[in-house]
């Protein structure tokens, strides 16, 4: 995945001064009647005048004026390549198919953490992993587990189909990617859950213990949680907060610091909420 100090002048202040003035010389004038009245009849001392107590200095509060949220400065965005496949920046959606649409990472590894699927990943996505399950379990007492990881061409046409046949064309393009536009084939993504299994691959795990501390740490460790609920209209997809692409820890920490929530707008990309006409994979 990051902005006076002198007095007012005016008439109010002048009537402000000229009020407390009269008042001491008033004052003053009845002091020295009294004074006549009850004394020995000897002459009063001669009076001698109290300046006036300065009036507290009020100070009008600065003018505000709206200014945009800076951007974030020190990232290169070109610094690796957003089309090519084994970049770890390269940007998979409805729009993008990846080429060949048949890729295979060359350095796919099992992290050691706990699967409910054992399926491998990129080896810089398994070296983040690791450290991200290990703050779960030592900071807030959490164990995850890894649910899906890499997956072939071949095997995203079975998932895909699968998809299709329990929820029809349009389910399954809001659920699932098409064969060739997975980040799963990319191995750098993740899908994660809770070792409790609740809400494993839903919406509502976002509202678990696991799904909130994932939610807001992901990035500290490289991770972006690539599909959230307000982001449909760009990816094309309904929430998957269980859903981590690693994209390095520069990266994901200039999107969280800056507020960006998709590589689309990150880099400038058109939004891909549905598939180009006639695409078939």
């Amino acid at each position: 995945m990051t902005s006076n100090e002198n007095e007012p002048t005016g008439p109010r202040s002048v009537r402000r001064r000229s009020l407390v003035i009269g008042g001491a010389a008033a004052a003053g004038l009845v002091a020295l009647g009294v004074g006549a009245a009850i004394g020995n009849g000897a002459p009063p001392p001669p009076l001698t005048p109290v300046p006036p107590s300065p009036l507290p200095l009020t100070t009008a509060p600065p003018a505000t004026t709206a200014r945009p949220t800076p951007t974030p400065s020190g990232i290169d965005l070109a610094a690796h390549s957003v089309d090519e496949p084994a970049s770890i920046w390269v940007v998979v959606n409805k729009l993008r198919t990846l080429s060949p649409v048949d890729y295979v990472p060359a350095d796919l590894t099992f992290p050691d953490v706990p699967y409910v699927n054992r399926q491998p990943m990129r080896q810089a996505t398994a070296d983040a992993l690791v450290p991200l399950f290990e703050a779960a379990r030592s900071e807030v007492g959490l164990s995850l587990a890894v649910q899906s990881a890499y997956r072939s061409y071949d095997t995203q046409v079975g998932v895909y189909a699968g998809w299709v046949s329990s929820r029809g064309q349009a389910g399954a393009d809001a659920t699932s990617a098409r064969p060739g536009h997975s980040e799963h084939q990319t191995g750098w993504a993740v899908d994660v859950v809770g070792a409790s299994g609740e809400c494993a691959l839903e919406i509502c795990w976002g509202d678990t213990a696991e799904g909130q501390w994932v939610g807001a740490n992901a990035h500290r460790f490289g991770f972006l949680v690539r599909y959230k609920p307000d982001t449909t209209s760009t990816t094309g997809y309904e929430s998957e907060p269980y859903h981590l692409r690693y994209i390095g820890t520069v990266l994901s920490g200039y999107l969280h610091d800056s507020g960006i929530e998709t590589l689309e707008r990150a880099f400038g990309l058109p939004d891909a909420p549905d598939y180009a006409p006639g695409t078939t994979s």
